[in-house]
């Protein structure tokens, strides 16, 4: 039964998902061990729109996202799959199920990689470098009170650093700009910068004499 499942052509894709996702592990492994891991091969590959997407602003490894995907695509495969084949006895073309599994792939892998981020330990930015009173950016999730989200910021030296940050009242959005106002141990205390707020625009009124 096994022998006939694994070579019924249908399923192949969704095997296929799974030998890459044994394959990308035990290399990921490996490589950690001997300091050379796959990963690391595919940033300088990964287009910079695709590098610097909100969405892979996380504090784990980018490498998860992929094995996520290749787990959830599987997974959703082989479900819509034996439910076509529970209800009319045979399966269905593999070109008709891959586009719905895909969706529901990215669906379940955006919900998986947003919780393990809220989740995981936060990055602790140096004591040495003082970010207080410097415009950041939200660029992973939304904060408030009692719940913090990571932003980046340059400081005076235009290095760019990721600090978990948090409102003192109301919601911190993606994206939304904000300025540190104080440092608590592991997050920075901001403020969200209005829109209206002319004092950052890109020209200042000169008064006239």
């Amino acid at each position: 039964m096994l022998q006939r499942l694994w070579a019924e052509p249908e399923l192949i894709p969704y095997h296929c998902c799974v030998l890459s996702l044994f394959i990308l592990s035990a290399a990921e492994i490996v490589g950690y061990y001997i300091k050379l891991r796959p990963s690391t091969f595919l940033k300088p590959i990964l287009p910079q729109w695709i590098s610097q997407s909100p969405l892979l602003q996380i504090k784990f490894s980018k490498i998860l996202i992929l094995v996520f995907l290749l787990l959830n695509l599987s997974f959703a495969g082989y479900f819509l799959q034996f439910c076509i084949y529970a209800s009319q006895q045979h399966f269905s073309p593999w070109y008709y199920t891959i586009i719905p599994a895909l969706i529901l792939a990215i669906i379940f892998t955006v919900f998986m990689i947003h919780c393990l981020d809220q989740v995981i330990k936060p990055k602790v930015t140096t004591n040495a470098v003082n970010l207080i009173g410097r415009l950041a950016t939200i660029s992973s999730g939304s904060a408030r009170p009692g719940f913090s989200a990571q932003a980046r910021v340059r400081d005076e030296f235009g290095r760019l650093h990721y600090v978990q940050v948090e409102p003192e009242f109301g919601e911190l959005e993606l994206q939304s700009q904000v300025i540190l106002i104080r440092h608590i141990q592991t997050h920075y205390i901001a403020k969200k910068v209005s829109a209206s707020n002319h004092l950052f625009g890109l020209k200042a009124k000169v008064p006239s004499l």
